[in-house]
């Protein structure tokens, strides 16, 4: 079983609460808007111990050179048995924009994750058999009103124990 925290829209801001509900996480994933490398390096070592988690990412339109350097606009990989999309900007189901619809067509994945719209959703696309998750916005910048992040668990091919997290107002 692999413990996923999942957080997007940081805009340059990161809760010290993040490092309490990703700490038995074995990776985090970012969704974009970074906005700097240094939330980057807090993310990558986010246990009290001071180890190294897995993080990955992709790049955000407000994010820089430096992450755009380290992070595509798109990833696709396999977490145990499913097939995992991430971008940043996606829309949702069924208003997914063009980019995204050829992207879901061509890689078929299990779980698409999206940020941009600082709004939370976990909903099943029964169109594309995929679970969109967007987890909100973490940082302090945009219209959003309270700050999100997801908690969840992929074992096998199921992806279970999702938990939304409110941490606080913006």
């Amino acid at each position: 079983m692999t413990r996923i925290g999942l957080i997007s829209d940081t805009h340059g801001f990161l809760d010290e609460k993040v490092f309490t509900y990703f700490r038995d996480c074995d990776e985090i994933w970012h969704a974009g808007d970074f906005g700097g490398i240094e939330i980057v390096n807090r993310l990558s070592f986010i246990t009290s111990s001071g180890e190294k988690k897995n993080l990955k990412g992709v790049y955000g339109n407000i994010d820089g050179t430096d992450i755009r350097a380290e992070f595509p606009e798109q990833l696709v990989f396999m977490c145990e048995e499913v097939k995992v999309m991430i971008r940043h900007i996606g829309g949702l189901p069924p208003k997914y924009n063009p980019e995204t619809r050829k992207e879901l067509h061509l890689h078929k994945p299990k779980l698409f994750i999206s940020g941009h719209s600082h709004i939370l959703k976990v909903i099943y696309d029964d169109k594309t058999n995929c679970l969109h998750m967007n987890p909100g916005a973490a940082g302090k910048q945009g219209w959003h009103k309270v700050r999100t992040i997801i908690t969840f668990a992929v074992d096998g091919k199921e992806m279970k124990d999702c938990k939304v997290i409110e941490l606080g107002n913006r």
